[in-house]
């Protein structure tokens, strides 16, 4: 494919697999626990497009926390510089929660007992209805990992079905190839997401039993083979508490970020920092995240990737939430069910994790408003076509360049 077409030529490409090889991961760790105040300052005074990863490291520090406050205001800053006061709202549209894999702490995982459903076409699309009538005109797809009964053909189905009344469908479903990446691209599928759940190999095989998710490098290159089919939006992140070190996990998906938005430029990054909330898999989490260190989190997020949108979904309470919007996040859900089926017949299917912000959106959409944002439901760049096309006609070069390697 050529880099005309749609993003820069798959070989001689290196994949982030190898990219990360190169990151000094342990030295970044251990700056990331020990930084000195000092560092602290140099971090927060270098221009947001110079920070390093090295910076970045130094705003995780328990040095860094006990200036929350500064991270804080020079986080909103730059939000309300990049994204002025905006909210992007979506919405989870569980398609079903079969699942052939055991995750040790997802509500799905094949071994539980609970109730299952797979929504029919016409269930689809009066959750999405319902959807629509709240709002929302950006809807994301979300399975559990069944190759049989959430395959590709499945999503085709469903993504044509909805393509004609939903502007933007993503999904966060099973990590496919390049090609079927394609063919739910031509379905109408604009999005992906795919959580690496923990950048840490050893753990990631200890959470992970059984079912092709336990392939972990097959899922951790699955964005560069969704934009490589033509995605125009690529969501990842770290499910926080399932490595017991946040840091590690926020210097890797930093890592991980960067590289895409250099490689795959045309595409836009956002970031989740999703914690692990309450299932029917009753997994705890081996170091819990606290609201702090969240917050301290995001800040950081935001100060070293000044361009991603950074995603908070119902999982959070309301305060942690609504603290958050002012900080540095620009997208969020709302109302939302993490069951198949859930917004016109709830409770009928197993949710795969406890919701905490139980708001309505009217509700939220209000609050966001309380606190001088304005919420924004459509996707402009989906329904008007002459963006994409405008942005398809510029140059092949990226317009920023990121090293990798973290300064001193």
């Amino acid at each position: 494919m050529s880099s005309r077409r749609g993003f820069l030529p798959p070989e001689p490409a290196e994949t982030f697999a190898e990219a990360i090889a190169r990151v000094p991961t342990a030295r970044l760790v251990e700056d990331a626990h020990g930084a000195s105040p000092s560092r602290v300052e140099r971090a927060l005074a270098t221009p947001p497009l110079e920070r390093s990863l090295g910076d970045f490291a130094a705003l995780l520090s328990p040095a860094a926390g006990q200036r929350l406050e500064d991270l804080a205001a020079a986080s909103r800053r730059l939000t309300l510089a990049r994204f002025g006061r905006t909210m992007r709202m979506y919405a989870p549209l569980y398609l079903s929660n079969e699942c052939l894999t055991t995750c040790v702490y997802c509500g799905f995982a094949r071994e539980l007992p609970i109730a299952r459903k797979t929504l029919s076409l016409e269930e689809t699309l009066e959750e999405a209805r319902y959807l629509a009538s709240k709002g929302f005109r950006s809807i994301l797809l979300l399975t559990g990992e069944h190759q049989r009964l959430t395959g590709v053909e499945f999503l085709e189905d469903r993504i044509r079905g909805l393509a004609a009344e939903v502007p933007s469908l993503s999904i966060e479903v099973q990590v496919w190839s390049e090609e079927e990446y394609r063919r739910l691209a031509a379905a109408g599928c604009d999005g992906v997401v795919i959580y690496q759940e923990t950048y840490h190999p050893e753990t990631y095989a200890e959470v992970h039993l059984a079912g092709k998710k336990r392939q972990y490098e097959w899922r951790l290159l699955g964005p560069e083979r969704a934009a490589r089919a033509g995605m125009r939006r690529l969501g990842i992140g770290a499910l926080l508490g399932l490595h017991h070190d946040w840091r590690y996990e926020a210097i890797a998906t930093a890592a991980h970020a960067r590289f895409l938005t250099t490689r795959y430029w045309r595409a836009q990054v956002n970031v989740s920092v999703p914690r692990l909330r309450p299932s029917a898999a009753g997994y705890q989490p081996r170091n819990p995240v606290s609201d702090r260190e969240l917050v301290q989190l995001v800040c950081a997020l935001r100060l070293v990737l000044p361009d991603s949108g950074l995603v908070i979904s119902a999982r959070e309470s309301p305060e942690v939430r609504d603290g958050l919007f002012q900080l540095g996040i620009t997208h969020t859900s709302a109302g939302s069910h993490a069951e198949p089926g859930g917004y016109n017949k709830p409770k009928e299917a197993t949710e795969q994790f406890e919701v905490a912000d139980l708001r309505s959106p009217e509700d939220v959409a209000r609050r966001l408003r309380e606190l001088g944002y304005e919420p924004v439901w459509e996707d402009w760049a989906a329904v008007l076509p002459a963006t994409e096309r405008m942005l398809r006609s510029a140059g092949d070069e990226p317009h920023r360049s990121w090293p990798m390697p973290a300064r001193a």
